[in-house]
């Protein structure tokens, strides 16, 4: 599955930040953007499995349109991560 990402831009002295709204408390960070999406996998991973363990039901991910809504005008880029979920055999 695909699950949309907000990327907030790095420079040279701060960190690409990640958040997936449909992943509540979930987020991370890179010094580039290859970093950010890499960590941004793990750290989603590491949500699912805690959710999966606490039973707690994984969210469908949203629409990128819907998405892209939450990032207009923030200094936000919108990214898709392929992720399995539980159900589909992780």
């Amino acid at each position: 599955m695909q699950y949309p990402v907000l990327i907030e831009n790095g420079s040279e002295t701060t960190a690409f930040g990640v958040v997936f709204p449909d992943l509540p408390g979930c987020f991370s960070a890179g010094d580039t953007l290859e970093a950010a999406l890499l960590a941004a996998r793990e750290a989603a991973a590491a949500w699912i499995d805690a959710a999966v363990e606490a039973g707690t039901a994984i969210p469908a991910p949203s629409g990128p349109g819907d998405v892209r809504n939450l990032a207009d005008g923030k200094g936000w880029t919108l990214h898709l991560i392929d992720l399995d979920r539980p159900d589909d055999g992780l």
